[in-house]
């Protein structure tokens, strides 16, 4: 567990260097994606689902991202494609296209309802945190 949460920040690093963020704002990136890492990792030692541990992942690394913003008046996805991209389902993407190439049609389509449904956890996670902090943030600003 220390391994892939150590591992995670180093990804998180280097697609940190990737997207040029600068020195300060890139510990924070890497911050997230270990924080993010340590979600999904816990919440999956207590027996949750895949999809629901990316699910909740995904909801602490976009108020994460929301916060450090914020904070270091930088735009969200600065933090959030840096932490998110970790735990985007490619070996799913990539078995479900083996399966598809070497004609096994039922596994292709196993693996890809699972890699779907994992890519949608991180899609509506993001989406009810952003929703949840702008109900929290910006109801008397309008």
């Amino acid at each position: 567990m220390i391994v892939r949460i150590l591992g995670s920040l180093l990804a998180a690093l280097g697609f940190g260097v990737l997207f040029n963020l600068k020195q300060h704002k890139l510990i924070y990136a890497c911050l997230g994606g270990g924080i993010g890492a340590l979600v999904h990792e816990f919440t999956m030692y207590l027996g949750l689902s895949s999809v629901l541990s990316l699910l909740i992942a995904s909801m602490v690394i976009t108020m994460y991202s929301e916060i450090m913003a914020r904070k270091l008046k930088t735009p969200v996805t600065s933090f959030m494609v840096v932490a998110l991209i970790l735990l985007v389902p490619g070996g799913g993407m990539y078995y479900t296209m083996l399966e598809v190439i070497l004609n096994r049609t039922d596994n292709a389509i196993i693996i890809g309802v699972d890699t779907l449904a994992k890519a949608g956890a991180l899609a509506l996670g993001t989406f009810v945190s952003t929703t949840i902090r702008k109900l929290l943030f910006f109801r008397g600003h309008q």
